[in-house]
């Protein structure tokens, strides 16, 4: 597990260093700001559902997993209550003091999986600089990332026959 650790805080600080460019610490910052508590991805799951109406029930089951996912990560950073890295300097203020998962990673991956379904093909892309901003802004560990994306993943796959309007 040292290695491990050893490679996170490594990683951590190396792309937190990226964030010394004033422009990629304001994109880092947009990005983790806009993905608190998922909001990006909320707001535009309800904001396709209301454009869409054909797929509007699609598109909710979709934000429901999202939250959905959100609202695990939450509990299981709880649970876990693994430190954020204390030797960088965060760019950001975050809600709480624990970094493991990531629930803007969650959150992110589970969007990319039901919007990606739904044909946004910016989804997976935007989740993925959404997770890489976490790194940037010296909040997260590689790790913490990694399982908060894995996790999203994994909760809206496995909603995914229920958000086709298959039963749960």
């Amino acid at each position: 597990m040292d290695d491990l650790d050893d490679m996170d805080h490594r990683i951590v600080t190396a792309l937190r260093a990226c964030g010394t460019d004033p422009r990629v610490a304001g994109a880092a910052r947009a990005l983790s700001w806009a993905g608190e508590h998922g909001a990006l991805w909320l707001a535009g799951g309800l904001a396709a559902a209301a454009a869409d109406r054909p797929r509007r029930g699609a598109w909710l089951r979709g934000t429901a997993l999202t939250a959905g996912a959100h609202l695990v990560s939450m509990g299981v950073k709880r649970v876990v209550r693994r430190p954020r890295p204390t030797h960088v300097t965060p760019l950001v203020r975050t809600a709480g003091r624990h970094s493991f998962p990531s629930s803007h990673a969650t959150s992110a991956a589970a969007a990319a999986v039901v919007f990606g379904a739904l044909g946004v093909r910016a989804a997976w892309p935007l989740a993925a600089a959404v997770c890489v901003s976490r790194l940037v802004v010296g909040v997260h560990y590689p790790s913490d990332v990694a399982a908060g994306a894995a996790l999203g993943a994994l909760t809206a796959g496995l909603g995914a026959d229920w958000m086709r309007g298959g039963r749960p």
